[in-house]
């Protein structure tokens, strides 16, 4: 998939756990997993903006594009 998602790290860095991330954002672990692996169809910016806002972080920061390896 060619946009991935840095929930991780970011999360990682800040040394703060799914459990607290989720809540504070207002979405259930269970969705912050299917972001996590990559298997979220989309995001809706409302939820976008809430994760920006609780990690103190750019969308830039949590998405980033990588190139399919079969579109050269």
């Amino acid at each position: 998939m060619p946009i991935v998602v840095r929930i991780d790290l970011e999360l990682a860095k800040r040394k703060m756990s799914v459990g607290e991330f989720a809540e504070r954002v207002g979405i259930t672990p269970a969705n912050v997993a299917v972001l996590k692996n990559g298997r979220a169809k989309a995001v809706r910016f409302t939820t976008l903006e809430a994760m920006c806002e609780v990690l103190q972080c750019q969308p830039g920061d949590l998405l980033e594009w990588v190139p399919d390896n079969h579109s050269a």
